[in-house]
């Protein structure tokens, strides 16, 4: 039996509950049925127990989820609704906790692009399949925005200063990276979907069955980085983090590129990232969203998120106009003003 909206497939297939983004079109972003739809059918088989495990997978050859509808909510914001935006962005925020702390197996199939939203419904799962197309950023900065979707608890427990170094500069990790930094648990071939589907719907064990389909990869580019990686994202905020590679040698062309990279994200973003990486290692799961919702609250009303949409999503001329325009405009205070609890924080599963 297949139930669910066009854009998000649940069905159930002997003992697996099987999840398809079905939007490739949009590679997968999500909208406001897809979110509902995933929260019902994981509601619906907590509890039944000929579900013994869920696996979510994308259509389409090339993403997983690219993110969420970040067009759609620019344009809430720009019409004055940034209630039904801050709406879906609760939603969001709950299922991304439903899937953290889900009883049963959770396994996400990943390949090709998963980013922003996209993260939210993977990353948090007990099983991340990579495929040979995978490709995880979280690039939020780059359009005036945050890492959300659960980042601020995740990106902080990464090997030494990598989750700074990925909040603040959106930089992407292919599979053997993923694998080695713990961003995917098993490397598995491209075609191995209908086989793992095979034992997961006759109730093979997860484990048992990706012993069966799971592939060595090969060592990650990423430890070559990163000594150089702790050497300029352990600091605490942005200014010093540019200031160190600002003082790298000339021939150093990771510091070079970083640099560049960084330059033209929105600075008011990348100190909100590197605080909000900072303040994410004291907090537990649903302290982080509580976090990120209080963020997202004051963001939809601030300039740089519609600008940045605009400059990358709508007239793609790739040139912001930042407001500030220099790290070293940014108010420390305003900052931290996105920090400040709500009138009424969000409220989670189980909180």
């Amino acid at each position: 039996m297949t139930v669910g909206h066009s854009d998000l497939v649940a069905e159930r297939r002997g003992a697996l509950g099987l999840i398809t983004l079905n939007r490739p079109q949009a590679l997968n972003a999500l909208n406001d049925a897809m979110v509902d739809g995933l929260r019902a059918a994981l509601d619906e088989w907590r509890d039944d127990d000929t579900i013994r495990h869920v696996m979510i997978r994308g259509t389409g050859p090339k993403a997983f989820c690219a993110g969420g509808d970040i067009r759609l909510m620019h344009d809430l914001g720009r019409a004055g609704k940034q209630a039904v935006a801050l709406d879906f962005w609760a939603r969001e925020y709950r299922l991304n906790s439903v899937i953290k702390h889900y009883p049963k197996p959770y396994i996400a199939l990943i390949d090709g692009i998963v980013m922003g939203g996209g993260v939210g419904i993977s990353l948090h799962g007990s099983h991340r399949l990579a495929g040979p197309n995978y490709l995880f950023a979280m690039p939020e900065v780059g359009i005036g925005f945050f890492p959300d979707v659960g980042a601020s608890y995740a990106l902080p427990r990464l090997t030494g200063a990598v989750g700074a170094w990925l909040a603040v500069t959106g930089a992407r990790i292919r599979r053997a990276d993923a694998i080695a930094l713990g961003l995917a648990t098993h490397a598995v071939p491209q075609h191995c979907e209908e086989e793992l589907l095979m034992h997961l719907t006759a109730g093979v064990p997860v484990d048992s069955a990706l012993s069966r389909v799971a592939e060595h990869e090969q060592e990650a580019p990423i430890l070559v980085r990163l000594d150089a990686i702790n050497r300029h994202f352990s600091h605490g905020t942005v200014g010093e983090i540019l200031a160190s590679l600002e003082a790298a040698s000339p021939e150093d062309a990771f510091a070079a590129e970083t640099l560049a990279s960084m330059r033209v994200k929105s600075p008011m973003s990348m100190a909100i990232a590197i605080e909000q990486v900072k303040r994410g290692r004291t907090l537990d799961f649903n302290e982080a969203m509580v976090m990120e919702y209080r963020i997202v609250s004051r963001l939809v009303h601030d300039p740089d998120f519609y600008e940045g949409v605009r400059a990358l999503i709508i007239d793609k001329d790739n040139q912001p106009r930042w407001n500030p325009a220099r790290i070293e405009d940014v108010d420390p205070a305003k900052v931290a003003a996105h920090f400040e609890p709500l009138p009424r924080d969000l409220d989670l599963p189980g909180a």
